[in-house]
């Protein structure tokens, strides 16, 4: 039997995928596991792989085209298999329309019913939220049926990436659903960078503090949601803020952790992260002490509990033995959902993390 690709479903919420490239044409020949096109999510462009030996035929999705999660867009035929006779138009697309060529049963001197725009259900409920009419667009999907980017596309510069827009669009929810609240406290980063100075070359500030929060999220295991602690980092591309994965945080050495910190942000930037990539975080730590950035509340990234936002280290004055010296002091910033976590609960582990930035000993490996 022929082998199907199908557009995946790499996140809870997606509902559509956009063929962005496909990078074997029809007729090729294909190896398991060998990419065949790139596709665009609402988090990320990624590379999708061949699922078998053969030769890709029955492209039916050409580039530029959002289809729903689960549609097949082609087939990877085995040595002597020809493609089956079949309709190349999507099944959505076929479902929709057999149903307005279905008979009814009303009688046959009722008025005909009038048959609506072509739409997937993402586009019909965003174009319900926002009060658009469905017949004053032009759809961009097969047979010319409108998909969610162009409802989108109505309120939004065309020089947005429909990768930033489903961003804002998921952070505007996360901000209207998610009760938060926020914790705050400077630390003195001393300790801090002194470890820095003695960890191999290359290993960031971020990588310290992820070996530090798996650390913290093992003993507060109801800000981490439960399960493994997979820690995220924001990543900043020229299309959205991406918030790729460190899996297993707590089991990694400082060493492995800085290596598959830089591997994540690389491939965020170059639009080389897989499905894997962004899947199954736990908690996000979002940095922005590079840029001077002092201290900011950051937005709980929905379904996790809660989000670190670290600020740059300054030399300020503090408090030891009623003495007032100099030290580099760090501000952490954590927005917790109050759903899941409740002040007393967000309070101890903002103070386990902050011992544990001030005194990091045992941390070192």
């Amino acid at each position: 039997m022929p082998a199907d690709v199908i557009m995946p479903m790499l996140g809870m919420a997606q509902e559509t995928g956009k063929v962005l490239r496909w990078l074997k044409q029809d007729g090729e020949s294909v190896h398991k596991g060998e990419p065949l096109l790139e596709v665009e999510t609402d988090k990320v462009t990624v590379e999708i792989e061949a699922p078998a030996d053969g030769t890709l035929a029955g492209v039916r999705v050409p580039e530029g085209t959002e289809v729903p999660v689960g549609e097949v867009i082609a087939l990877v035929l085995a040595e002597g298999e020809s493609a089956p006779v079949a309709d190349t138009e999507p099944r959505v697309v076929r479902e929709v329309e057999a149903i307005a060529a279905a008979p009814t049963i009303e009688p046959v001197t009722m008025p005909s019913r009038k048959r609506g725009r072509l739409a997937s259900p993402k586009a019909r409920r965003l174009a319900q939220e926002r009060g658009i009419d469905l017949e004053t667009l032009s759809g961009s999907g097969p047979n010319g049926a409108i998909v969610a980017a162009d409802v989108l596309e109505r309120q939004a510069p065309a020089a947005v990436s429909s990768v930033w827009k489903v961003m804002a669009e998921r952070t505007q929810r996360s901000w209207q659903e998610v009760p938060h609240f926020y914790l705050h406290r400077d630390v003195d980063a001393s300790r801090l960078q002194s470890w820095k100075r003695v960890v191999p070359q290359g290993t960031s500030v971020t990588d310290l503090l992820i070996k530090v929060c798996a650390e913290a999220l093992k003993r507060h295991p109801r800000v981490n949601g439960g399960g493994a602690v997979n820690v995220g980092v924001a990543v900043a591309t020229e299309d959205a803020l991406i918030v790729p994965v460190v899996h297993g945080a707590d089991a990694l050495t400082l060493p492995q952790i800085s290596e598959r910190r830089r591997a994540i942000a690389e491939a965020a930037r170059g639009g080389r992260l897989r499905p894997d990539d962004v899947q199954g975080g736990s908690f996000t730590i979002s940095n922005l002490g590079m840029y001077g950035v002092d201290a900011f509340q950051a937005i709980v990234n929905a379904p996790q509990a809660a989000i670190l936002a670290v600020g740059r280290t300054t030399d300020r004055p503090w408090v030891v033995d009623g003495a007032i010296v100099v030290r580099p002091v760090m501000t952490l910033s954590v927005s917790f959902d109050h759903r899941v976590v409740d002040g007393a609960r967000g309070a101890e582990f903002l103070d386990t993390l902050a011992s544990l930035i001030e005194e990091p000993a045992g941390l070192v490996a």
